[in-house]
Formats: C-alpha cells, structure tokens, sequence
C-alpha cells in the first residue's frame, strides 16, 4: 500500500501538479486512510488499495489533479462515514459534484446482459454531462475492479464483463481513452470467451516469451540508431493482445495475415522527427510492402494522427511500428482525458475532445425533450457507440458517421438545409444512389437543389437518428401547415356559405370557446383538426354558434350517396364529385400530374386518393372508385407534382450533366437522380416537380434526343 502511494506521489510530480496540488492530494489520501481504516474488500485487500489504484490509473492519463482527489475520496461515504457536505468542505464543490454523480452512476447495478442497460447508460450520460471526469474515475475504477475479478464466482466474473463490454468499453472507445479500453477488452475476453483466449494463445507464432524477446531486441537495436542520430524519443513495446488478435480472425484473417502482433511506438518531439525515424527504421530492417500508412498529413477522422510501418524483425517475425509526436499520442491513447494534459498551449486537443463529447450532450440533450422510451433511446445509443467510418468533404473535412449511412445521412451532418435539399450524390468522383453505403475515406460531394424537398422514401435507408429526424420533422411540419391552411380555408368558406361574416365568428369569444369544447390548446389545433378531416367545418360553425357538441358529419358516406353535379373549389387542384371540402391525395405509387387522366379511390378516414386512371393498384377496386377531375380553373399557377423517371442508358456512364442541362432549359427541377445498374446497364432514377403532364412529356422528348438513353420510362 505504501508503496503504490509512493508511485502515485511519483506520477503526480511527472504530471507538473504544482506544490500546492501535491499537499491537496495527500490530504485526500489522508482522508480516505483514515474513512476507510480497517475495512477489507473482498479478496481480502485492504480497502484503501482501490482508491489508490484508480487514483494512479486515473494519474497515469495525466489528468487534473481535481480527477486525482476525488478518485481517492470517491468511495468514502458509500464505503465509510463521510457526506457530500464533508467532503465539500475539505476539497470544495467541484469534487463534492464529481463524487455526488459517481455515486448515482455506481448504485444502478445490471443483474443480467440486457435489464436495465438503457436505464445504466441514461445515468452514465447525464454524469457525463456533468463533468468528463465522472466517467475517466468510472472507467478507472473499473479497470482496478476487473484486474482484481477472478477470486470471484464465475456467475459475478460474466456478469461484470457483460456490463463492461456492452456499455463501459464502446464509452471509452468513443472518448478515445484507448489505454482503458484495451485493457478491459482483454480482461472481458478472457472471462467471457476463455476458450477462444486460450486457442489464440495456442496459435501464437511463437510463445509470448519468444515474441517478447523478438520485441527487446527490435527495441533495443532502434534505440541505439535513435541516439546516434541525436534523436529525444521515448519507445515503448507490447505483444498484441489475445482479444485484438481474436477480433481480427473474426474478420476473415489468417494468423500470418496479422502483421502488428509485435509492435514498437516510438514518441518524438517534432513531427518532422517522425518521417526522419521511419527513414532510420526502413536502413535497419526490410519494409513490408504496402504496411506505410501516413495518418499525420491525412489524419484519421477521429483526429488520430501517427505514423505506421511494417517491417520484417529479426528471425523474420513482422514488427508494426509506429511513430508520432507527443501530442498526437496524448490525443491516441488518453482521449478526453489528455485536455488537461496540454490545456495551456494546444487548442487542437481541446477542439477534438469537444467534438467527442458534443456527440453524448446530443443524445442527453434528444432524451431531456423527445426521448423517453427505451427503444428509442437505444436506437440513439446504438448509433453513438457503433463502428464509425470517417468520409470527406471535397475540401477535405472529416466527417463521422456510423457504419452504414448513406450520402443524405452525410448531407444531413453538414447541415439540415443541405439535407433537405439533397438531388444527389457523387462519390470519388462517381454517381452513386442516395441509398449507397458510405465507405471509409470516402469523398463525398452532395448535389442540392434550392427547390427541391426531402423524400419520404429516404426514411426506408438512412442510419442516423439525426437524418430521421430531420426528415420527419420537415414533413410533420409541412403536414401541419398544409392541413392548418386547408382547415382556414374550409372554415371560411362554411361561415360564407351560412353568411356569416369571418371576422364575427373568428372573435375572442368564440376562438376561446372552441379551443375549450375541444380541449386543444389553440386555435391552430381547431383548424388542423379541420383540414384533417377530423372535424367538419359545419360542425365547427353549429358548435360555435348552436353549442352542438356531438354531430359529426361523415364527408365519405356524403360524396359516395352524392348525385349531385361537381362541386369546384378554385383553391383546390382536384374537383370531386358530390363535395368541395374533403381532403385529397394525389397517390405517391403512380405520381399523377396536372393533365393526366386520373380516377379517385375513396380511403376511409383519409379521404380521397387521386391515381392516374391506368394505375396498377386501382385497377380492380371498381366499388370504391369515384370520378374526379383536375381543376382547371385553378388560381395557382406556381404548383409543382412530385414525379418519377428511370433513364435507361447504353452502359456509358457520368451523362449526369446533359440531364441536368436539359432540365434546366425545360424549367423542370430534379428532386433527386440515383444512378442504378439495371440489367447491366447504367440507368438513373429521377425524381422532378414538373407544372403538368404536357411539361414533363416535352422534358422527356427532350432526354431521348441524347444518344446514350435508349429509353424512358415514368411511374
């Protein structure tokens, strides 16, 4: 015990804690001794000896010295007879805090792999959004706890190693702390999967003694090269780990495949030293072809910068080494926690650990307003702790997303206006559909339209909660307005058609005494509720004015008993027999426009669905079927359908730009173009606002003219 607070004294002093730090931390351990003074843990250590190991873990990512005080002091009131409001008033609030969140985090206990895992991981984040350094102590803490597991039944072993698997280790592989992750990933390995441990152990190139002779002696010839090169740099070496090596033959690879078994770090000062030492390494042993990967001018998109190659060692064996300058190691191997360690004279790791934590105070953020079912928030975790890929934008900016988004998740990311308005993609420097999954270190470049919308169908293949929402929140918005608008209209024209004046019926009085009846919470609400057909505007106008609260009209049953002439109404696109103010649809299957023939098919509860007469889907529904007809004396000469092409082409492809063209000099704005192979052949779905059929027939013409389409075809 002594001794490991020695080495903590040691680390601290290393880390360039001022005096007055150092005196603080003492009196912490004194504190802690003295709380937890005769109490043993249960593999009959000490009790003290926890506090003290995850104060030198946490010590050993050069951390704030605050981190350090309240990791010995985080166990003193749930394990000894201390309180929050001692320990505020011997350290101060800001470790009061961190303990306080530590506690809430460490009373909610999984019993199985899946109770209670959205309920651990909401609490896990809002500690996180209190202080970063509530989860460096939780991860700390937990490492200590799991090199010290195996005393224990196996039952609790599993059960502790499902918890850090399924929730700790993908935190702190998205924080970056790569130090904790590695080592918990061993340990769980081993407890979960111990005869997969023991076959890769088996499988070994050679015994871990001999790799790691391999290993010092690679170390030792290198370091003499370095010196003599004047060179300052610190190395250090490891044999990979049996649950690494395991992940990678669960890709597919053979053991000879694995080149980084034995690997040497080397941390300089410059990052010109960097290339200089892989030059030195390269004189010394044989590089492995196509093994030089340089991650400091093209960083990865979690900000990890650091050069890689493979050589051939001594005896042959494959050595990884890698090489980068301190900074980039802090960032590498300590992730959030390294913003202290280069606070005064580095932005860049303050700027990439805001980037890794602005991602949880999103999810925190959704949960406070929106989240609150499990499944839901799940989803959200899901996507924050998956497998990331990291693409490009044409200027070279990294952008992170989960494994299997596509090119509108990516012009989401950037910006909801891009997203929105998103016609297409191109993808090193080739077409790709909006449903193509993104690959790492791909360049990405979004084709927009300022006229063009989001597309319902996108929902059916965007991974990101963030594209979900922004889709569904832009058409629940344009629902709401459209139906809100439409209620307007219905309402005004029901209040002329029983000549009463609008600006009478629409008054303080009534407005309230609508809003109460139908306990909505305003006015906006009654007319929604109008436009979808929820309520009839006559009903409305007899429950203003003649407090009739229980008639309905029922509008479908009015139109299929109707005899009488088309009623238009000059707002409205569609006339339908027998009623001018119920809601219609035009059907998304066939996309009728402005002068195509067209058939209504009546949907009860949604009203009237308006196909294009040789529409496949109404083609034997005779008995609900009822004329309807455009409008042709229609005001709005500024509407635009929604319709859909495929260009079939003779296999030539990048013909994007004669389409666009020819669109453009037509008047006729692409909402999207995918480029699909279809038989072997290049084809391109687009999908346009036209004004009316005659438009869009011209726009087509006008695509068959350009030698590689061999045909058209319109849904």
């Amino acid at each position: 015990m002594e001794k490991l607070y020695e080495e903590l004294l040691k680390k601290c002093e290393e880390n360039g804690y001022s005096d007055e730090e150092i005196e603080n931390i003492k009196r912490a351990y004194e504190f802690a001794y003295k709380c937890h003074k005769g109490k043993m843990r249960k593999n009959n250590e000490e009790f003290i000896t926890h506090p003290l190991n995850v104060a030198l873990i946490c010590a050993s990512l050069n951390v704030d010295s605050t981190t350090i005080i309240s990791a010995l002091v985080h166990e003193t009131i749930d394990n000894g007879p201390s309180s929050l409001e001692e320990i505020e008033s011997l350290f101060g609030e800001e470790v009061m805090h961190i303990v306080s969140s530590l506690m809430k985090v460490n009373r909610l206990k999984l019993t199985d792999e899946s109770e209670s895992t959205s309920l651990y991981l909401r609490k896990v984040l809002v500690a996180l959004s209190e202080d970063v350094r509530v989860l460096i102590i939780k991860l700390a803490g937990r490492v200590h706890n799991m090199r010290t597991i195996y005393p224990f039944s196996k039952e609790k072993q599993r059960l502790k190693a499902i918890e850090t698997q399924n929730v700790l280790i993908p935190i702190a592989h998205r924080l970056g702390i790569n130090q904790l992750k590695t080592e918990l990933e061993d340990i769980c390995f081993r407890v979960l999967k111990n005869e997969d441990y023991k076959s890769v152990e088996e499988s070994l190139p050679a015994s871990r003694e001999k790799l790691n002779e391999i290993l010092e002696e690679t170390k030792e010839t290198i370091i003499e090269e370095l010196k003599q090169n004047n060179i300052s740099f610190e190395i250090k070496g490891r044999v990979k780990s049996n649950s690494s090596i395991y992940n990678k033959l669960s890709k597919g690879k053979k053991m000879s495949e694995i080149y980084d078994i034995i690997g040497l770090r080397i941390i300089c000062e410059e990052e010109s030293e960097c290339y200089l030492i892989i030059g030195l390494i390269h004189s010394l042993y044989r590089p492995i072809p196509k093994r030089f990967k340089d991650y400091i001018s093209m960083p990865k998109g979690n900000s990890y910068q650091s050069l890689h190659t493979g050589v051939f060692g001594p005896e042959g064996f494959p050595v990884e080494v890698q090489v980068r300058t301190k900074e980039m190691n802090e960032i590498a191997e300590h992730g959030v926690a390294s913003h202290w360690s280069y606070k005064e004279h580095s932005k860049q790791i303050q700027n990439v650990m805001e980037q890794k934590l602005q991602m949880f105070r999103n999810i925190i953020e959704a949960n406070s307003n929106d989240i609150t079912d499990d499944d839901t928030f799940a989803q959200n975790m899901s996507e924050l702790l998956s497998t990331s890929i990291y693409v490009y934008t044409p200027k070279g900016d990294v952008v992170e997303l989960p494994e299997g988004s596509c090119p509108v998740d990516f012009a989401y990311r950037i910006h909801s206006r891009v997203g929105d308005t998103t016609i297409g993609a191109i993808v090193n420097d080739t077409i790709v559909p909006l449903d193509y999954h993104l690959q790492d270190n791909d360049i990405v470049k979004i084709m927009t339209n300022a006229q063009s919308e989001p597309n319902k169908d996108w929902l059916n293949f965007v991974k990101t909660t963030q594209a979900k929402a922004k889709i569904k929140a832009f058409f629940s918005k344009k629902d709401r307005e459209e139906y809100i608008e439409r209620g307007r209209n219905l309402l005004e024209k029901e209040l002329k058609r029983q000549h009463i004046t609008v600006s009478s019926a629409l008054d303080d009085e009534h407005i309230n005494k609508l809003v109460s009846d139908l306990k909505v919470t305003n006015f906006d609400e009654v007319l929604l509720n109008i436009g979808a057909l929820r309520y009839t505007p006559s009903y409305i106008v007899d429950l203003m004015y003649n407090d009739k609260k229980n008639v309905q009209d029922v509008l479908l049953d009015k139109v299929m008993n109707s005899s009488t002439l088309p009623k238009v109404n000059h707002k409205n696109d569609i006339v339908v027999s027998g009623c001018d103010d119920i809601l219609v649809n035009l059907a998304s299957c066939c996309k009728p426009v402005f002068g195509d023939e067209i058939i209504g098919y009546i949907t009860k509860g949604q009203g009237i669905t308006v196909h294009k007469k040789d529409c496949v889907n109404v083609k034997d529904l005779n008995e609900r079927l009822i004329d309807v007809y455009w409008n042709e004396n229609r005001n709005d000469e500024n509407k635009y359908y929604i319709s859909k092409i495929t260009v079939y082409t003779n296999g030539v492809q990048n013909n994007i730009l004669d389409i666009v063209t020819k669109s453009t000099v037509r008047g006729i704005n692409i909402n999207s173009i995918n480029e699909v192979n279809k038989g072997g052949k290049v084809c391109y779905d687009l999908i346009l606002k036209v004004k009316n059929k005659a438009d869009l027939d011209n726009f087509i013409e006008d695509l068959r003219t350009l030698k590689f389409v061999t045909s058209i075809s319109r849904y």
